[in-house]
């Protein structure tokens, strides 16, 4: 089992899509990384030698930040526009579109299901 950055990278899979199975390498970077150890894109994971394992997991650890130190500095990023009261901090705290998109319509992935408002029932008196 090829394990690289901590992740398991699926056996039955070429190599190129098997390394996007890690966070913070998406296609094209797999395929510039694969270029860069001299592993043919077109090879399957579990075909793969050890030394062949061993230079891609080199190259991601020296070249890349992935998995949990990305993670980690996209939430710093995140919490330090929070904590300077900038505009975008300001949108995450509350939960809506970031980068300036329209919200009377849309935005139901940020702001989530919408809300019923549900007419007030009056009480029967007895």
């Amino acid at each position: 089992m090829a394990r690289i950055a901590g992740i398991n990278i699926p056996l039955n899979k070429r190599v190129e899509v098997g390394l996007t199975y890690i966070y913070g390498v998406g296609p094209s970077r797999s395929r510039s990384l694969l270029k860069q150890v001299g592993v043919d894109p077109n090879t399957f994971v579990k075909d793969l030698t050890e030394d062949e394992v061993v230079k891609l997991r080199d190259a991601i650890d020296d070249d890349l930040t992935v998995e949990g130190d990305l993670r980690r500095e996209r939430s710093q990023n995140v919490k330090r526009l929070m904590e300077i009261g900038a505009y975008r901090g300001l949108r995450h705290r509350r939960g809506l579109p970031v980068n300036g998109q329209r919200t009377k319509t849309n935005a139901r992935t940020r702001k989530g299901p919408r809300r019923l408002q549900v007419a007030n029932k009056k009480k029967v008196a007895k």
